[in-house]
Formats: C-alpha cells, sequence, structure tokens
C-alpha cells in the first residue's frame, strides 16, 4: 500500500535507498528553487525519471501548514511511496555476536500505539545507528503516513521485523546471542547500572500500560530512567517520560 509524505527529508531517504518504490511526486513550482531539500528530491527524481506533477500553492489560511514563500502562499508538496516491507526475525539478528564487536543495540516496540512516538523512535534509532526494531503487529500504530514524516527518513534506513508472537521473537533473539532489556518506571535497577559490554536488544512498553507481564517474563534485565539516575538531586514535578524521549535516553547510552 502506498503512504503520501510530506517532509522532504524522508522523501529524500526514499529517494536514496529505494528510488523504485517512489511512483509519484508533486510540488509547486518553485518549492524546488526556494528549498534546499525538495530540490535535492526533484534532482534525483529527475535522475530516476519520476515525473514530478505540478501542485498548486495555497493560502496559510486554507491548509494549516508553514512554508510561507513571503508572498502570502504555502508552498506544497508530497510524495507517494509503497510502503517499506518488514523483514524477518531470523534477518533482523542475523550475525548479532559480530556486529560492532559483540556489541550494539536493537529496540522491541511492545504494543506503541501513537504514530508519532514509533515515527520519533524510528529517527532516534537512525540517528544513533540502531541495528533494527522489532515491532508487534496487534495493537499497534501502522506504519502510515505520520510514522513516516515523523521519522525524518529513519524508517528507510532502520531495518525492522512485524511479529504476532514478540515471546517468541524475544526467545529468537536470545537465540542470536542478545540479551533482553526491559524498561519501566518501577525498575529497581537505573539504565546507568546497566553494562555496555554486550549486545542488547531494548524493550519499549505501550504508552499507557508498559511492557506486557508475559514480555517482561522474558527480559534478562531490568531497568528505569529518573531524574537521580542522570545525576539531579531530586525527583521533579513530573514522574515519568513519554516513550520517545525515554527512548532517545536510553538508545544514546546503549547504541
Amino acid at each position: 500500500m502506498p503512504v503520501q509524505v510530506k517532509n522532504p527529508h524522508s522523501v529524500l531517504a526514499a529517494l536514496l535507498n529505494r528510488p523504485k518504490d517512489v511512483k509519484a511526486i508533486a510540488m509547486s513550482p518553485t518549492l524546488a528553487e526556494s528549498d534546499q531539500v525538495w530540490g535535492r528530491v526533484a534532482k534525483l527524481a529527475r535522475e530516476n525519471k519520476i515525473q514530478i506533477q505540478s501542485a498548486k500553492a495555497v493560502r496559510p489560511a486554507d491548509k494549516g501548514e508553514r512554508g510561507d514563500r513571503g508572498d502570502g502562499r504555502v508552498g506544497i508538496a508530497e510524495a507517494t511511496i509503497l510502503e517499506k516491507q518488514p523483514i524477518s526475525c531470523e534477518e533482523l539478528f542475523a550475525d548479532a555476536q559480530e556486529k560492532k564487536g559483540g556489541k550494539g543495540l536493537w529496540l522491541a516496540l511492545d504494543c506503541l500505539q501513537d504514530p508519532h512516538n514509533v515515527g520519533a523512535i524510528f529517527r532516534a534509532a537512525s540517528f544513533f545507528g540502531v541495528q533494527g526494531i522489532l515491532m508487534t503487529q496487534e495493537r499497534s500504530a501502522p506504519l502510515s503516513s505520520t510514522v513516516y514524516d515523523i521519522s525524518c527518513g529513519g524508517i528507510e534506513t532502520v531495518p525492522f521485523a512485524s511479529q504476532v508472537n514478540l515471546r517468541q521473537a524475544l526467545e529468537a533473539a536470545k537465540e542470536a546471542g542478545l540479551w533482553i532489556l526491559g524498561t519501566s518506571e518501577h525498575a529497581h535497577d537505573s539504565y546507568l547500572k546497566i553494562d555496555r559490554d554486550r549486545p542488547w536488544l531494548l524493550v519499549l512498553g505501550n504508552e499507557e500500560k508498559g511492557m506486557r507481564r508475559l514480555t517482561e517474563e522474558s527480559c534478562d534485565l531490568m531497568c528505569r530512567v529518573d531524574p537521580i539516575s542522570a545525576g539531579t538531586d531530586a525527583q521533579g514535578q513530573v514522574t515519568s517520560l513519554n516513550v520517545s524521549v525515554a527512548a532517545g535516553i536510553l538508545i544514546s547510552r546503549f547504541a
């Protein structure tokens, strides 16, 4: 199924990684000249013989979008891209022990339902060089246009697998040599106490309920992120973090 992508960085990443899956691009006539990233998109589209259709500029009052060209109108552009296909667990965890000298980081998303969170996690994962992401098929946000836009190209560069049974997938990760690290605000140990001397699969739970019980039982260790572990003197007024924010902190530690 195709997705409609409006973030130029996401469109550019698709053109760089799988240009044959970019089926159409619509762009206002002057946008390629006024915006550097869309300009690169237009150049790559021409090189790959992808037709660029003309999209009319609209006034901001008509659509709440940014990109004012200075004449009170907004440059509009989007691309139609086929969804990136998942890979198997075997491929996701292949040669895990050999990668990065027996270290490295993978992620597992246990029923995350907010596409903004999923997109933000893909973006952070790409930035820090995460090896791959394991996702659940049920009770999870689909990889929609929102995920593609928010990921800012991250979904194009981070391999991912989608599984019905997460617990079985975690066991497959263990067989491949990974250690399973769960996350919970109720965990006893700070993430700073966890060694970085092995390949980790970091599990992130649902926005409201956290990790499921069976998922937690599959973890080798559990950890938390809190202000005290981050070096401050006291707990703040807010007692928990958005899952994508917590993911960024943890990824920066273990990747």
